[in-house]
């Protein structure tokens, strides 16, 4: 194995992640392949190209506000990185496609990164989410309040 090219593409998954979280989407897209395959199975997204991985981003990460991040894990080979992370956000917008949760919640997320790389870049990543809410949303919290005060023939069907 080529410990040169490990390192490039460890250092190459570092500054994605670095880029994201200084919310510098233009410097992340850089570091993908012109033939990115971006997928979140857990959300039902499969994304092609810098341009609608772009968009997706945008619009992401102007709905995230964090509040933490941290890498449990990470490993490399010649053509894969493995990422095992944690992330703590608070859903503030709702460009974030078929999240499970309302805006306003605070989440944590499980993070499962697996990058396949090409040439120092990504060329496809996949991500597996799973995401438990710290704080429903305010709004969410009145309901289930008024709900729960709600006797069952007061129930709202």
């Amino acid at each position: 194995m080529s410990e040169e090219l490990i390192a490039a593409n460890l250092a190459a998954v570092e500054e994605h992640f670095h880029s994201e979280a200084a919310n510098e989407v233009e410097r992340a897209l850089e570091l993908f392949t012109d033939d990115i395959v971006w997928e979140s199975p857990v959300r039902g997204l499969s994304l092609r190209g810098k341009e609608e991985t772009g968009e997706n981003y945008r619009r992401m990460f102007a709905s995230f506000a964090v509040e933490g991040f941290e890498t449990l894990q990470r490993f490399a080979t010649e053509d894969r990185v493995v990422d095992d992370s944690r992330i703590t956000v608070t859903l503030v917008g709702d460009g974030v496609v078929n999240a499970p949760v309302p805006v306003g919640s605070k989440v944590e997320i499980r993070l499962l990164h697996i990058f396949e790389m090409r040439g120092g870049k990504i060329a496809r990543e996949l991500v597996f989410e799973h995401w438990r809410p710290l704080e429903a949303a305010a709004g969410q919290l009145l309901r289930d309040a008024a709900a729960s005060q709600a006797g069952p023939s007061e129930a709202v069907h």
